[in-house]
């Protein structure tokens, strides 16, 4: 075995957290060691973010030709050539891999290792035959999904979103175990493409977001021929001629028929054989138990994104891997901060969400001032005919933003807005007093703030100073 390496940092995992944070790092002169057992990119890139949004657009595309005729536009059902669509998918792949590439890192001074990393002792890693001795190391090593205890499952082919986009046939009927928003992005993307979808969801759907908010969404879909069953119990699952059937507990509901399941029923971090032990890094089913700083048991180990626990969003875990490097390479202050992290579900309307919740606020002990504004009462929206939905504003006693969600046409690009707002301690009548440009969708959100002066407009001492007014001339 060859002498170890000791660079300034090892970043075990190359996805999105691991990837940022050895980037970064290399461009400020640190030297880093990269160690990836799998795909560069990781889930994001290859069977997450990536591929189910170029899925969605292919959907969109399809329901836009549904849709037509309220623009005067011939309206017909679209042929879907799913072999396409699946190849439109790969190349969107294809085309952002090269960011994400060996190649790229290594030309940015990055020491790659296409190996599998394990902790040997509190300060070493082996992976590849080398041995790594850096001064810190960074667990990037990201999530997989979470198969439920469900019996007869394993007897049926079960897919994931590591696997769906793999399909070379459209599914006839899909059954989506899980009502997250994986869950619901697929249904509505599979649906508009001309798959018949059922999405079984033990509790309630989108359960994490305001019911207010989620309602509009399940709504969509419901509208749109995806059939959400809440609150039922999965008895078993049998193989049958041409798919399987799913029996639930409970009388009288009979068994449903699908040609291809896919579960969504949550993730569970990526741990099992690192090595952890040996390294005195503590974890739980959850996920890696970190300090504020992202620091684990171990000083020298930090831990980012999905495997740290918290929020399992790509953007999640670049702002993990921007405050690592504060912390890991120049020992400055950093913490996580619990709001800063915007949340989207990208169906059609989108939802999104920024700060606390209504319920949030108020499980918090605010009290709370709660504006809305449709968007059918948005100039632009009205243009477009994408007139679903509404933005919820949460605000304090004081006027300070604590939250907003809106659930709409682009929501998600909308929602940054409102982010900044509550990073920078703004307050209602901040928003208020901003000029945005007409007509956009962005409009929503003015107006909305612009209600926070109703009571101060139905003042009787606003009353009173303008009979002053008019006395004076």
């Amino acid at each position: 075995m060859s002498d170890p390496l000791r660079p300034d940092l090892c970043v075990i995992g190359a996805g999105s957290g691991g990837l940022s944070v050895a980037a970064a790092a290399a461009l400020m002169g640190a030297s880093v060691v990269l160690v990836e057992k799998g795909l560069m990119g990781g889930d994001c890139l290859n069977t997450g973010c990536v591929p189910s949004k170029a899925l969605l657009s292919a959907g969109a595309a399809a329901q836009a030709i549904r849709s037509a005729g309220r623009f005067g536009i011939a309206a017909s059902e679209p042929d879907v050539d799913f072999e396409r669509v699946r190849a439109h998918v790969k190349g969107v792949i294809a085309h952002i891999a090269p960011t994400d590439s060996q190649a790229r890192f290594k030309a940015l001074g990055v020491h790659v290792i296409r190996a599998t990393a394990r902790f040997t002792d509190r300060r070493t890693v082996e992976a590849g035959g080398a041995v790594i001795k850096a001064r810190r190391f960074i667990v990037a090593t990201g999530s997989s999904p979470a198969i439920p205890p469900i019996r007869g499952i394993e007897t049926v082919r079960v897919l994931t979103h590591e696997t769906i986009f793999d399909l070379a046939e459209r599914p006839g009927h899909l059954v989506i175990i899980g009502g997250g928003p994986i869950g619901l992005e697929m249904a509505q993307a599979f649906r508009r493409l001309g798959s018949a979808v059922t999405v079984l969801e033990g509790a309630n759907a989108l359960s994490r977001e305001d019911p207010e908010l989620a309602g509009e969404v399940l709504a969509g879909l419901r509208a749109e021929g995806v059939e959400i069953r809440e609150g039922v119990t999965i008895s078993h699952i049998e193989p049958s001629a041409g798919g399987f059937h799913v029996h639930f507990e409970g009388e009288g509901q009979a068994p449903l028929a699908g040609s291809h399941l896919l579960v969504a029923a949550g993730r569970r971090p990526n741990v099992e054989g690192l090595g952890l032990e040996a390294a005195g890094i503590g974890f739980t089913r959850t996920g890696i138990t970190v300090r504020s700083d992202l620091r684990t048991t171990n000083a020298k180990v930090y831990a980012v994104g999905d495997v740290a626990g918290g929020a399992q969003f790509t953007h999640a875990a670049s702002y993990h891997a921007s405050l690592v490097l504060r912390s890991a390479l120049f020992r400055l202050s950093a913490r996580l901060r619990p709001t800063a992290i915007p949340r989207v579900t990208y169906t059609d309307p989108e939802l999104a969400v920024a700060g606390l919740t209504e319920a949030a606020a108020i499980a918090d002990g605010h009290a709370v001032n709660v504006l809305r504004w449709p968007f059918a009462e948005n100039d632009r929206a009205q243009a477009n005919g994408q007139t679903r939905g509404h933005i919820k504003v949460v605000t304090g006693r004081k006027g300070q933003i604590l939250g907003a969600g809106i659930v709409g046409p682009h929501a998600g690009e909308l929602i940054g807005f409102w982010q900044l707002a509550v990073d920078q301690g703004l307050k209602i009548q901040d928003i208020a007093q901003t000029v945005l440009p007409y007509p956009t969708l962005s409009e929503v959100s003015r107006r909305a703030a612009v209600l926070s002066y109703g009571p101060s407009l139905r003042s009787p001492w606003l009353k009173r100073a303008l009979r002053l007014m008019r006395i004076l001339g």
